[in-house]
């Protein structure tokens, strides 16, 4: 889980604590190279391909796609951040998380725009990225990897490529970083 997300979760400032691990890095390393192969393969190669990570839990993992990309095509693959912070619908219910940088690598405009996150759970955090894509120009189109899909839409919305889906209780917690991906809760 993203440190800025921790640090907001209830009880605001509560403490992750791991119950199992999902995960292990092997698999998060192994997952990357299987996404990055569907894209390829789903977009017939690279060619206008931008990998755009969702700050802040998405920016490594989408680092390490457009890496395999790169490495797989012997093509350079275009990489992005983007903060969302002011695009969300939850403004006044949650506090207002600090931005993070967005760094989008030039017009998106015609591109392909492979959006990346840690953990795919209501939906609304990718509703306020495609908002917030929406000042960098029209991409041809945007589709969604995430590590994790824990399920529990509230919006209509669907990842391209998943790492793997994990069923959760909407109390639980999943933490995803490149070191493994563990459920548990937050506690006081």
């Amino acid at each position: 889980m993203a440190e800025r997300e921790r640090k907001m979760t209830r009880p605001f400032g509560g403490v992750f604590v791991a119950r199992t691990s999902v995960m292990s890095a092997d698999d998060i390393d192994r997952a990357i190279w299987r996404m990055a192969h569907e894209v390829i393969e789903h977009n017939h190669g690279v060619a206008n391909v931008v990998v755009i990570g969702l700050q802040t839990g998405g920016v490594p993992l989408a680092e390490r796609i457009a890496d395999a990309l790169s490495e797989i095509t012997n093509d350079d693959v275009a990489f992005g951040t983007i903060d969302v912070a002011l695009h969300r619908d939850d403004i006044g219910i949650r506090p207002i998380m600090p931005e993070e940088v967005t760094s989008i690598p030039g017009d998106l405009h015609n591109k392909v725009v492979v959006l990346v996150d840690d953990v795919l759970f209501t939906g609304r955090t990718i509703r306020a990225a495609l908002d917030a894509l929406t000042s960098f120009g029209r991409p041809r189109s945007v589709q969604l990897a995430v590590m994790i899909d824990r399920g529990h839409r509230e919006l209509p919305i669907r990842p391209d490529y998943v790492g793997k889906n994990l069923p959760t209780r909407r109390d639980e917690v999943v933490d995803v970083t490149l070191d493994g991906v563990q459920l548990g809760e937050m506690h006081k």
